[in-house]
């Protein structure tokens, strides 16, 4: 497992007696993989090739066989333990950017975190802006984060605009939260449609562009897997940036492990992923936040990665915003 996440070739069990310095024959050797091929933990790619992992292979190492962390994640959490004070009073775009950054270099793949986001949204403030036919629609939650709706309105004097949006600021301050159903009469005929996009946005996937960061796009196209074409890199990425809120669905898997107690691991292993374009990847994410909010670190790349580093970092991460974010 460990030389093919190391060289992407597969492996002969010369290679494997050579390198591991194994007390035991090719042949030997030969005789075990066979029999891990026959238990479908290995395939061979292609005749008189050596084997590689498969699904079920990686399935199982990640389950029962990996140990946590490593001197890469211990570097790792130093640092982020070093920089806590350093990043307390930072701007959370730029936490989380720097984060992702670091996850992608460890790792070399893409990296992303989505920004906490609350289980019902909580608005803070929120302001209307006219110009000509257009009005944008400014929404900032509890974590501060801005979302900018732009539509367009029927004729309105300023002060229609400046009137509305007085109403529903008062609504928040009294309510933290707008009851469109107490809309008085002479605002209806521009707060209708103000209505109809603040439920539509709020009726969209949180993970959008301003929802997430992400980095590392370079070093997963450098992955042989993608970079020689077997996987279509294409639809992988049109996911992510259209769909990002997929990545997210599934539940944890419960694993049953030899090395503890059973624990629940989120990690997604080939065609385990209900979206096709995400069929011969692997995804690592631990979520994030506090009673009331989730957000969540990733990592995202081929099956073939290096699941121990990988599974650390981003749970080091994980733990680092929580605690940043109390």
């Amino acid at each position: 497992m460990r030389h093919h996440i190391d060289t992407a070739e597969p492996v002969s069990s010369s290679i494997l007696v050579q390198r591991f310095n194994l007390n035991a024959s090719p042949a030997t050797v030969r005789n075990t993989m066979v029999w891990l091929e026959r238990n479908g933990l290995l395939r061979q790619p292609h005749t008189s090739a050596g084997r590689i992992p498969s699904q079920q292979g990686y399935r199982h190492y990640v389950d029962a066989l990996l140990s946590h962390g490593g001197p890469q994640v211990q570097l790792l959490q130093r640092e982020l333990d070093g920089l806590r004070l350093q990043f307390q009073w930072t701007d959370l775009n730029d936490l989380l950017r720097f984060l992702a950054g670091r996850l992608a270099g460890l790792t070399g793949l893409l990296a992303f975190i989505t920004r906490p986001i609350p289980k019902t949204m909580e608005l803070r403030a929120l302001r209307l802006v006219s110009s000509g036919e257009r009005l944008a629609l400014m929404l900032v939650d509890c974590w501060g984060n801005v979302s900018t709706l732009n539509m367009r309105h029927p004729p309105a004097l300023p002060q229609d605009v400046l009137r509305l949006e007085r109403w529903l600021d008062h609504q928040l301050q009294e309510r933290q939260q707008i009851d469109w159903t107490t809309l008085p009469l002479q605002h209806q005929p521009l707060g209708r449609p103000v209505q109809l996009a603040f439920e539509n946005h709020l009726r969209q996937s949180p993970f959008g562009v301003d929802g997430m960061v992400a980095v590392g796009l370079g070093g997963l196209m450098a992955q042989p897997e993608f970079h020689q074409g077997r996987h279509n890199l294409r639809a992988l990425l049109q996911l992510v940036e259209e769909q990002p809120g997929d990545l997210f669905q599934e539940k944890p898997q419960l694993c049953s492990t030899i090395l503890g107690a059973p624990r629940l691991q989120h990690v997604s292993i080939g065609r385990e992923h209900k979206a096709p374009a995400l069929a011969t990847c692997g995804l690592v994410k631990v979520p994030y936040g506090l009673q009331e909010t989730q957000g969540w670190v990733a990592v995202l790349g081929p099956m073939r990665m290096a699941y121990e580093t990988t599974i650390g970092a981003v749970r080091s991460v994980a733990t680092v915003l929580e605690r940043l974010l109390k």
